[in-house]
């Protein structure tokens, strides 16, 4: 941290909006960049991190233990997402490299398209919308297209932090909704504000009329949603997905809405991604699917990348980075 800032390589893995390029560049950092917008072989990526001092990493790379015992001369990574399940950071703090998030900039787009995932899928609409594309406009027939309606529901949360939180203002505020929440932590000044109420796992399944995941990626919950799950929900509930696809096993969710174990489901992602286009999924009326979407805003984005920017340029300036996931790093 003693060399001059101009000295200090930063490698930027995708392209990202230039407010964080710049702001790098204006701190006096010799940045570049990978300018395609196709995801960076892995090869190359390896290969410019060698050569770095600092990393400005996306989730379309996987930053795994073989990656960090050859980088490990690295002494920063910025994620540019609040999430960092693309990167093993138990690894990344053997070797003594700070890793950074952007939290908060993302909330309200994440959120909004939960909420729009949950109207959509409640009224089929994007199924509506291929029929018109297809030319199979229906004029109104009073028994068919018959969606349901959210008002006075329950929404169940699972993973009730800084996005559940606004899902749920935005669904109390609009639809007069119930709120239960299940964390590994119980949030107490969530309930108060939400007027929440925690239940159990199995509680949040069977309670739930839309049940909208919000929780981070760990391997805790790497495939919870699952035929057991799936199976203890309301024949007419929503099941949605802003967080990531891994939670949920995609052919026990197939499975679920053909047996009409639940009614319908919103997705932002998927398990894999992307979705191979002969999904079942895609076919089905009470089905919507977006491509990863939740935070494609130009505020968000942005924000996202001044974030990711500032942390890198806190950790040169003060030796810590701003929003730091892994803080045993400083006790190595």
């Amino acid at each position: 941290m003693e060399k001059s800032n101009q000295a200090i390589k930063v490698f930027v893995s995708s392209v990202i909006p230039t407010v964080g390029t710049d702001l790098l560049k204006a701190a006096g950092f010799t940045v570049s960049t990978w300018d395609n917008l196709t995801p960076i072989p892995r090869n190359i990526l390896l290969g410019k991190a060698k050569e770095s001092n600092a990393l400005l990493a996306t989730l379309t790379g996987r930053l795994d233990a073989t990656f960090m015992d050859e980088c490990k001369h690295l002494d920063v990574i910025s994620n540019f997402g609040v999430g960092y399940d693309n990167i093993d950071i138990a690894a990344a703090t053997s070797q003594g490299i700070q890793v950074g998030n952007t939290p908060g900039v993302l909330t309200d787009a994440t959120a909004d398209v939960a909420f729009g995932l949950m109207i959509a899928a409640s009224r089929k609409m994007f199924y509506m919308h291929k029929k018109i594309l297809e030319g199979n406009w229906k004029h109104f027939t009073p028994t068919e297209n018959l969606g349901i309606e959210l008002k006075n529901k329950t929404l169940g949360i699972f993973g009730l932090g800084r996005i559940g939180i606004e899902m749920a203002k935005r669904c109390k505020g609009s639809y007069n909704m119930k709120v239960i929440y299940h964390n590994r932590k119980r949030n107490t000044a969530a309930e108060e504000l939400l007027n929440a109420k925690y239940v159990s796992f199995s509680e949040l399944l069977q309670q739930s009329d839309v049940l909208s995941v919000h929780s981070a990626f760990t391997e805790d919950v790497r495939g919870i949603f699952d035929k057991a799950a799936f199976d203890q929900m309301k024949p007419a509930s929503i099941f949605i997905n802003t967080s990531r696809g891994g939670v949920h096993n995609e052919q026990d969710l197939i499975d679920a809405l053909n047996n009409r174990k639940i009614w319908g489901a919103g997705l932002d992602v998927t398990n894999p991604e992307p979705m191979q286009k002969d999904n079942p999924l895609l076919n089905m009326d009470t089905v919507a699917i977006l491509p990863h979407i939740g935070s494609a805003t130009e505020e968000a984005r942005n924000g996202m990348s001044r974030l990711a920017a500032e942390n890198i340029i806190g950790f040169y300036q003060n030796g810590k980075v701003p929003n730091l996931v892994n803080p045993q790093v400083l006790q190595e």
